[in-house]
């Protein structure tokens, strides 16, 4: 049986300005290019959990306006289970401004829009889906009241619950993170989260000493281009990134984050092999421009790694 995989969490329109670099205080330049594609952390991760094979539903709010049919649309065609994402009257749905430079690196401005209209009664409603979930998964574009309940039914019911601290607040809630079981953040989110910097091993492992003693039972500190820094149980590793041409970075976090819920064990036994999964995963997606767009699915991913090993 797949996982079946619940996330509560943003849907973005993503507007990108295709540009050779960024722009010094008071420059003015010209972009290179205008593109749009469907995109929001949340809706990004619940891609790239069905591409690889889940069963996946989401929790979030969108607009009354064009954008909502648009990523509705969007969401319906990648299988996702849209019952429980609201329409909110008067309200944008949410965007992201997407600076993209040439070297494929990205900064991004977030519009929240609907996304912050979500609240825990949005989640109390779909208890059920929750309760029936194997993995929850979250991460901060929208509300910490609704990811917090979010995470409150699902450590009531048994489920196993996923935070990527992104983008990264300080001094998260012990209500929320409580109920954590896997928390994902990148170097730089994870610094600004416990201030210590994550530059060499021993400035991971202290990071990850940090979220243990939160009651955090699994770690992945992602690293870019250098892999992810894995802790669970005692037990610690590094899972190599898998070296590509990087042509737009957006997305990449996110699809790992997918694609690791799409493979992993409940009991998290089999992280290092789905952490292996999810990072040839993200390496597809950084070679193509957009969000959803990018999103590779589960045969691609399965048949690169088979080669890979050969």
């Amino acid at each position: 049986m797949p996982n079946h995989v619940v996330v509560i969490g943003s849907i973005n329109v993503d507007a990108i300005l295709h540009i050779q670099r960024l722009p010094k205080p008071g420059e003015t330049m010209e972009m290179d290019a205008f593109s749009q594609a469907a995109g929001g952390k949340g809706a990004n991760q619940a891609v790239a959990a069905a591409r690889s094979g889940a069963k996946t539903s989401f929790i979030g709010r969108v607009g009354d306006d064009a954008n909502a049919a648009f990523m509705r649309g969007e969401l319906a065609k990648n299988q996702i289970d849209t019952e429980y994402v609201t329409t909110t009257i008067g309200t944008q749905t949410g965007q992201a401004y997407i600076l993209l430079q040439a070297s494929g690196q990205n900064s991004i401005i977030i519009q929240h829009g609907a996304n912050f209209a979500l609240k825990a009664d949005d989640v109390q409603q779909a208890a059920n889906l929750i309760q029936s979930a194997d993995f929850v998964v979250a991460e901060l574009e929208t509300p910490l009241a609704a990811t917090t309940e979010a995470f409150k039914i699902a450590k009531a019911a048994s489920k196993v619950t996923i935070l990527n601290p992104a983008p990264a607040q300080k001094d998260l809630p012990l209500s929320l993170l409580k109920n954590v079981d896997l928390i994902t953040p990148n170097e730089t989110e994870s610094e600004l989260i416990t201030g210590i910097p994550v530059t060499d091993e021993s400035g991971m492992r202290a990071s990850v000493a940090y979220y243990h003693e939160l009651g955090i039972r699994g770690v992945i500190i992602t690293l870019g281009s250098k892999g992810a820094f894995i802790s669970l149980d005692g037990q610690a590793t590094i899972v190599p990134a898998f070296k590509v041409k990087a042509v737009d970075t957006t997305a990449a976090g996110d699809t790992f984050i997918g694609a690791l819920a799409s493979v992993l064990q409940t009991d998290l036994k089999n992280i290092v092999e789905a952490a292996t999964y999810a990072s040839m995963a993200s390496s597809f997606t950084v070679q193509k421009l957009g969000a959803f767009p990018s999103i590779p699915i589960g045969d691609e991913v399965r048949a690169a790694l088979s080669k890979s090993r050969k």
